[in-house]
């Protein structure tokens, strides 16, 4: 149960603000989009994309903001709860709830706060199955959303099926084939699905487009209807992630399907936005925009297309390295939010709760949220809000490596990406060390961004120190002081 402010206390808390009252949260996760991908942060990209690039203009972009994981499903997890997904197993989404009962949630912290809780899209954080001809507990309903309309996973992941409350729409009775990435995509690239279940009313070409229209339905019910109460609207999209499907307008918009499918986002996104405008709604609504990790884009696909996904950053989805988890995070609050603004400091998903408590005069009680850091003073302009304002950040790459950031320091305790760059299945094979050669490594991500340069070697202690934290901050219970 969340135990609110004093009154007077949380209204003081949106006095600071210079708001009258909590603002609407419009929160936008977007999947598999790469840091490099958005124009705002990469004058060299070649993927139009107009609608993020004014969001930015118009808030405040975040230059070290880090997802909660490098694979979707713990991304997700972190987010939504203010809890690194190293502290629990999401591995069992595919037939589980991941999210434990008693564990608060953005979407139960708002509800207690008054707001009403939709959630439109990919939620990838399981369900209790026992068939789909019956509910499916454990999903959004039962985590604090109000509404919920969206599919269990990836769209090329099976079965699909569109779940409306805790219930499959249609249930997955029909069967599609798998469909095959071909030239110039790896096998996991292009139009990549799995073979499987799926419901007569899906086709996974529309399914970007229907879930715009149903963020859209709930932006204008919620001005019409409810315009009283604050609207906490989290809009999870399944794109740019595989498969890529671009719509027939998108398609050329630039020289490979990807850059068209992250383009066609960018649009739908725009479409949102556009709603909150014509709704009367955009003054008073906080935005935030991120993606739940970086992209399946090798260095190949940069030579071959002349655009670089990871704006410079190592690696991709999946890895320990930056380009797994490091991500374009804005955020648009009129009135409270300088316009064409920007931070450096680090920020992770997790973090997204405590400063949304610090928004609306929630408190945040012990051993709920135990990874988040507010960065509301960063929002607000405050110059002492730097990287050093939260605790360490502990992400784990999709086969097991650990990254602990600490002010400038970064250390992975394996040599290699620990992911997806160091290849697939039969093909991967972690790095060895050879005789006297770093067993792990440390990077100075002031001077070197880029992590080309290990200084394993140069740091002993440093080494030590660190590795010796990373152990302790995986068996403690929290980051954040009680």
């Amino acid at each position: 149960m969340i135990r609110l402010l004093p009154l007077f206390v949380a209204i003081a808390a949106i006095a600071s603000t210079g708001l009258a009252k909590a603002p609407n949260i419009l929160l936008i996760l977007v999947d598999d989009m790469g840091y490099g991908d958005v124009g705002a942060y990469n004058d060299e990209s070649k993927i139009p994309t107009p609608y993020l690039d004014k969001l930015a203009h118009d808030g405040m972009m975040f230059t070290d903001a880090h997802a909660a994981g490098s694979l979707c499903h713990p991304s997700r997890y972190g987010l939504i709860t203010g809890e690194l997904p190293t502290r629990v197993d999401t591995s069992v989404w595919s037939g589980k709830a991941v999210i434990a009962e008693d564990r608060m949630t953005l979407a139960s912290l708002l509800k207690g706060q008054g707001y009403r809780t939709a959630m439109v899209g990919k939620w990838h954080l399981g369900f209790n199955e026992d068939g789909f001809d019956q509910p499916m507990p454990g999903g959004p309903i039962d985590v604090g959303f109000d509404t919920y309309f969206g599919i269990r996973a990836s769209t090329d992941i099976p079965p699909y099926f569109y779940i409306e409350g805790d219930r499959a729409l249609v249930p997955p009775i029909d069967h599609i084939e798998a469909r095959g990435s071909g030239e110039p995509w790896t096998r996991i690239q292009g139009e990549f699905s799995r073979e499987g279940g799926v419901a007569p009313n899906l086709q996974l070409e529309h399914v970007l487009s229907r879930f715009t229209d149903e963020a859209v339905g709930v932006i204008r019910n919620h001005a019409r209807l409810e315009a009283e109460r604050p609207l906490f609207l989290y809009l999870a999209y399944p794109a740019p992630h595989t498969p890529w499907l671009p719509s027939p307008a998108f398609r050329g918009v630039t020289n490979n399907m990807y850059g068209d499918f992250t383009a066609m986002v960018d649009h739908m996104i725009g479409r949102v936005l556009t709603a909150l405008e014509q709704s009367g709604m955009r003054e008073e609504t906080l935005v935030i925009f991120s993606s739940d990790n970086g992209p399946v884009w090798y260095d190949k696909d940069t030579e071959q297309f002349g655009h670089d996904a990871l704006g410079g950053m190592q690696g991709m989805k999946g890895d320990a390295y930056e380009g797994g988890h490091r991500m374009p995070f804005i955020v648009r609050w009129p009135g409270a939010v300088e316009a064409s603004s920007a931070s450096d400091q680090t920020i992770c998903f997790t973090d997204v709760m405590a400063t949304l408590a610090g928004v609306t005069g929630a408190n945040l009680p012990k051993g709920q949220a135990p990874d988040s850091f507010s960065f509301l003073p960063a929002l607000q302009g405050n110059s002492a809000a730097n990287t050093d304002a939260r605790g360490p950040l502990v992400l784990e790459s999709a086969r097991g490596h650990y990254a602990l950031r600490h002010g400038k320091w970064k250390y992975i305790n394996g040599l290699g990406s620990g992911g997806f760059s160091d290849g697939f299945s039969s093909e991967y094979r972690a790095r060895k060390p050879g005789p006297n050669d770093p067993t792990a490594q440390l990077f100075d991500m002031e001077a070197d961004p880029g992590e080309t340069t290990n200084l394993w070697s140069k740091h002993p202690d440093l080494v030590k120190k660190m590795s010796t934290q990373l152990e302790r901050l995986r068996t403690e219970s929290h980051t954040r002081p009680y």
